[in-house]
């Protein structure tokens, strides 16, 4: 992670220009002294690392749709094989694999609401860090006693920090439920592969587990 500078961090900022965040004007802060702006180098990066962290929950919700694509046709190829069965183990072999397939989809659909929920709490961690920054930047203008920046009120920047920390609780907690949901398809995944290795006695030379 490389570090932003000033003007870098506040470019990043600008994908919450529309969320209602308030700012500390930009003329305010022209004459901040260079001790200042080092002083904010820790915000900065905290808001790169947010900006990152909504990159990686998309990327992964991505991931999981193609995922769930392949899992899809490999369900299709498995129930195919069911009309092919030419003796009653090669059918039973194949009705497990339909299962295990099922199986492998609930689970990942599962996991595409936990991706979704992870990509709402990046977001909102990245409204955090954005109100952490501007936080950062008053303190520093005032610090350096900037003409206008005693007319900003720190409790109302500090506000929306709170505030904002609050909420990404409270989705945080709202995450628990789809994760233990989640586990519980994973289980049952599990066990399906598990019957089918079973049956194929070693699931390493099945073709239908992976």
């Amino acid at each position: 992670m490389t570090r932003l500078s000033m003007v870098g961090a506040i470019a990043v900022a600008a994908v919450c220009s529309g969320c209602g965040i308030k700012r500390v004007p930009g003329n305010i802060l022209e004459k901040l002294p260079y001790e200042a702006k080092i002083e904010l180098l820790e915000a900065e990066n905290d808001l790169a690392l947010a900006v990152d962290r909504v990159d990686e929950a998309k990327n992964e919700f991505e991931r999981t749709r193609k995922q769930i694509r392949r899992a899809k046709e490999r369900l299709d190829a498995a129930k195919s094989e069911v009309g092919r069965a030419e003796d009653d183990l090669s059918r039973e072999v194949a009705e497990l694999a339909v299962v295990e397939a099922e199986k492998r989809v609930e689970w990942l659909r599962a996991s595409q609401r936990i991706n979704g929920k992870e990509e709402d709490l990046a977001d909102q961690n990245l409204d955090c860090a954005y109100t952490r920054y501007e936080l950062a930047r008053l303190n520093a203008a005032r610090k350096a006693k900037l003409e206008g920046s005693e007319a900003l009120d720190p409790e109302v920047f500090q506000g929306q920090v709170t505030s904002c920390e609050e909420d990404y609780a409270e989705l945080k907690e709202n995450l628990k439920e789809s994760n233990a949901e989640a586990e519980q398809f994973r289980a049952d995944w599990d066990q399906a592969r598990a019957a089918l290795a079973k049956k194929t006695f070693d699931a390493r030379a099945s073709p239908y587990v992976e």
